[in-house]
Order: C-alpha cells, then structure tokens, then sequence
C-alpha cells in the first residue's frame, strides 16, 4: 500500500470552494434555485469558462480536446510518469441542482490548492477533469466525453448521434469552436495511474447512516432502450373500444412492465425507469396512433439486468400482440458494471481512518465518468452524503462541512497516489 504523508497538513477552504459552488449555481438556463446546462448550450459554455477561469485560479495549465473535455494539469517532478486524474461534470440535466457533478470538479480544484498550500510537491502529474456531457439529455446517451476517452464509442457511432433536432454531435461541436477528429479524444494507453471521483451519493444511505464519506467498490452498469409503438389513431368518440389499437396503452403495459421486472430480477440494485413517455397526436379527443417511450434499467450484476430486460421484451411483446400494435426495440447502450480498484479503494479507507472520519464501502447505484474511467486506469470514488439522497433536482444540498471533507479526503488520496 502506498504509504501515508503524515506531515502534510492540508486546509481546505471550505468558504471558498461553497462561493464557487454558489457563482456556478447562477450560469444556468432557468433562474434560481433551478439549475440546467445542456451540453454545448450557452450556459454550458458560460459554465466551461469558469472552469477554466478556476483552472488558472488554482495555477493549473489547461488543455482541451476535440469533444470538449477540459484537463487542468498541476506537473509533476516526473511529468513522463501515467498522472493522478480526479474530476467530474458541470452539464446539468433539465431542472437540475448545484451538486451533481460540480463538487467532483471544484472540490478537485480545491483539493489540489490545498495541497500546494500544504507545500506538497507530486511525484507524478495531478491532473483535474471536466467531462463533457455526463448528462444524456442532449443525445440520450450519457457520459460522452468519457466514453471517447476509454474507447468505449466509436467515432462512428458518436458520429451519428442525433439531438431532438436532427443536429450532429460535430455540427454542435463545430459551432462552439471545437474542432479536429474524434478518435484524437481517446487517451493513450497508460495515460493515467490511477483516478478518483468525488461526488455527492445521490442515494440516501451515508445521511441515514450519518458516514460522512463513502468509498465505491462497484459502479452499477446502466442500459436504456427506445420503444416506439405504432397503433391506430381516431375520434375519441367515434372508435369504439372493442376495435382500437391504442399506443398508449400498450405503452402503459409496458411501463408497469418496467416496475415489475426490475422488483422481480432477484437482485437489490435492479432499477428500471421509464423516463420518457411521448405520444401523439397529444389531443384529448383522439385516440393515440404512436406512443414513445425511453428505458433505463441498470444494476450492479448483468445476469439479474440481463433478466429484467427479457422480462420487460416478453410483456412489451404479448402486451402489443394482443392491441395489435407494431413495436419497434432499440437498445441505446448496454454498459456492463465497473469494480472500484482494491488497492485504490483502501488508500481512501486508511486516509479516512487516519483523518478520525467513518467511512463505508458502497454500491454506486447511479452511474458516472468513473464507470469508463476504469476501463482505463484503477479507478474508485468518494462519496460525501447529500439531504434525504435528493439528486437531479433543485433541492438537492450537501453541507459545506461534507464537500470540505470530501475534498480533504481526495487531497490526502490523491497524494499518496502521486508519491
């Protein structure tokens, strides 16, 4: 294991990191407390250039690449050596609130000032991440920026991504000023030592609990579907209910569907979601011709997911058989489950231990950067509780006394990784 540096004594200013957590808050596209930064928005980019602005606050060199993701780099005695990686998200889902992603970048940044202000000097690279497009609501598919890192997409299928519009991933990256092939976005082999991704739980668990820093042993792997449901529309009043072929419906069943395999998979992590659910013609007096509907199912072991999913394809199959409705199935993605690294995970644990703060392995239930992070380099998170788990929400709030000591908890880590 590496070993401890017990003489560095590292000071976060927590006062600092909740005034810029705060000022993020604010470049949003809703007004307060409501926070949304779409990718390539312009409060998304309003967002990146604070970032970099917190980058070179913080004395770090700033490097971007063709998709967007913004590295900022504090070199090491030994620059050639794979570099320490930390970092998170700034892109904020519809509705969304301050935490999700953001403590993982400034917390990262604050970790790092600390330890120069401690007078540490890294052995290896520490180097902070801000990944575009965690969220999926521009394309549907999340963590984009990640996944061309670890080469888990491929350049053609980014390529033919499509937002609601019909725009291109390189039609709006080329409007925001990023440029140059995508397959230049995949890092080398070896380009990290190893990563660590602070963020807020979004689960309930370290609050009720009252365990100031989770340590994630075990990243759930998300999949999502699109359904489209082809009926027949017609009057309200004039259909009769024997003869209708109602997409919504069969929409409805499968839904329902969703709900019962996810509680029948025999495993606790199984979620599933429906989180879209569109039909038309949209009027009260018509009878629904198509239904839309997008999926996620996600868990931490693929044969109870694996399970779900053909419970939820044989109800959508009999439910639209019998409606006589046409069905069409797609899978999004299918991510399989990441495991934190041990060696990782127990240099967080001994720096809790060492700091007096209680610490608990964890199940990331909700997927993040991390999950394609390792595929690439040993890789762990830290998590620090939030109010009643609430995420994705304008409520959501974690105490200043916990992002400080996530923060403090990614510095200790993040040095002893270093050397």
């Amino acid at each position: 294991m590496t070993k401890p540096t017990p003489d560095l004594r590292i000071a976060v200013d927590s006062a600092g990191l909740q005034r810029r957590i705060d000022e993020l808050a604010l470049i949003s596209e809703a007004p307060a407390p409501v926070v949304t930064r779409v990718l390539f928005s312009e409060a998304d980019m309003r967002g990146r250039e604070y970032v970099r602005k917190a980058a070179r606050d913080a004395g770090l060199a700033i490097r971007e690449d063709a998709v967007g993701n913004i590295f900022a780099r504090w070199a090491g005695s030994e620059p050639g050596l794979p570099a320490v990686g930390s970092g998170s998200h700034t892109d904020a889902i519809p509705n969304a609130g301050r935490y999700d992603g953001v403590v993982g970048v400034l917390g990262a940044f604050e970790a790092l000032a600390a330890l120069k202000r401690a007078g540490f000097k890294p052995r290896r690279s520490l180097e902070v991440v801000m990944f575009t497009a965690e969220e999926p609501t521009r394309f549907g598919l999340g963590c984009l920026g990640s996944r061309l890192m670890a080469g888990s997409i491929s350049v053609e299928r980014a390529q033919a991504l499509r937002d609601r519009d019909g725009r291109t991933l390189d039609e709006l990256r080329g409007a925001v000023g990023y440029s140059g092939p995508l397959g230049s976005v995949r890092l080398a082999s070896g380009y990290y030592h190893s990563f660590v991704e602070l963020h807020i739980e979004q689960g309930p668990i370290l609050e009720a609990e009252k365990i100031p820093i989770g340590i994630v042993e075990h990243i759930a792997g998300p999949s999502s579907y699109r359904v489209t449901l082809h009926g027949e529309g017609g009057h309200a009043g004039a259909v009769l209910m024997p003869v209708r072929h109602d997409a919504m419906l069969a929409g409805a069943e499968i839904a329902l569907a969703v709900e019962r395999a996810a509680k029948a998979s025999g495993s606790p992590d199984t979620v599933g979601t429906v989180g879209v659910f569109r039909i038309e013609p949209g009027a009260v007096n018509s009878v629904p011709f198509r239904a839309y509907l997008e999926i996620d199912l996600r868990d931490s072991r693929l044969d109870t997911r694996s399970k779900a999913l053909a419970g939820i394809r044989g109800a959508a199959e009999e439910s639209c058989l019998r409606r006589g409705i046409r069905m069409e199935f797609e899978e999004i993605n299918a991510d399989p489950p990441a495991a934190g690294d041990g060696k990782t995970v127990a240099i967080a644990e001994q720096v809790c231990a060492e700091l007096g703060l209680r610490s608990l392995r964890m199940v990331s239930r909700a997927y993040h950067d991390s999950l394609f992070m390792a595929r690439v380099s040993p890789t762990t998170m830290i998590f620090i509780p939030c109010r009643n788990g609430w995420s994705h929400r304008p409520e959501e709030y974690a105490s200043p006394e916990h992002i400080a000591s996530g923060a403090e908890v990614l510095a200790h880590t993040m040095a002893r990784l270093a050397g």
